[in-house]
């Protein structure tokens, strides 16, 4: 990812859109490296910052709007619902009750997991699943990618540069520890949170 990333905008030259497709596919691979590559390519002089803002925003949120409609597509495949569409003793199916669920919390499963790596694909694919609002749900990825990526860029850009001013060559390095020290918090955080939302 690391050097992909810097070898697709280095192709791309000054191209604009090759550059805006390299970030958005960056997102798909891993977002949270992708936003701390892209800074450090701002910071470089590769990119300027009004695309990459613009490209890890599009590339986010297409992404997360993505998984939803997985879910929602998942939900169509016979066999998955009757899975999940257990009857309860008191006639109820285990699908009823989910499906209230996600569409009374939908803003807050997104906030959560929008702060937490790992979370966004199993929660993004279960709100498509049980048909949480699609308006709210995009309203809510994009006031949490605005939130989320632009907070992690700017301090990428800080960091990115202490790396550039002292680590010259080993810049790289030092952004692998950067993202591997973002995906660990992120983890120690999920397991201390909760298991309930």
């Amino acid at each position: 990812m690391f050097p992909s990333l810097s070898a697709l905008l280095a192709s791309a030259g000054a191209s604009p859109f090759l550059q805006a497709l390299a970030i958005i596919i960056g997102t798909f691979i891993l977002e949270d490296a992708a936003t701390i590559m892209t800074a450090m390519e701002v910071q470089t002089g590769q990119v300027s910052i009004q695309l990459a803002l613009v490209a890890l925003y599009i590339g986010i949120v297409v992404g997360d709007l993505g998984l939803y409609g997985l879910g929602r597509l998942a939900a169509l495949w016979p066999p998955m619902r009757r899975w999940i569409a257990v009857p309860h003793a008191d006639g109820k199916q285990k699908g009823d009750d989910s499906q209230g669920w996600f569409g009374r919390n939908v803003f807050r499963i997104v906030f959560i997991s929008r702060f937490i790596p790992g979370a966004r694909l199993p929660l993004y694919t279960a709100c498509g699943f049980f048909r949480a609002s699609i308006g709210r749900f995009a309203v809510a990825a994009v006031m949490a990618t605005l939130i989320w990526t632009s907070l992690l860029f700017a301090v990428s850009l800080r960091v990115g540069q202490f790396l550039i001013d002292h680590l010259g060559e080993w810049k790289w390095l030092g952004m692998a520890g950067f993202i591997l020290t973002i995906i660990l918090v992120g983890r120690i955080v999920a397991t201390v949170r909760s298991p309930s939302l």
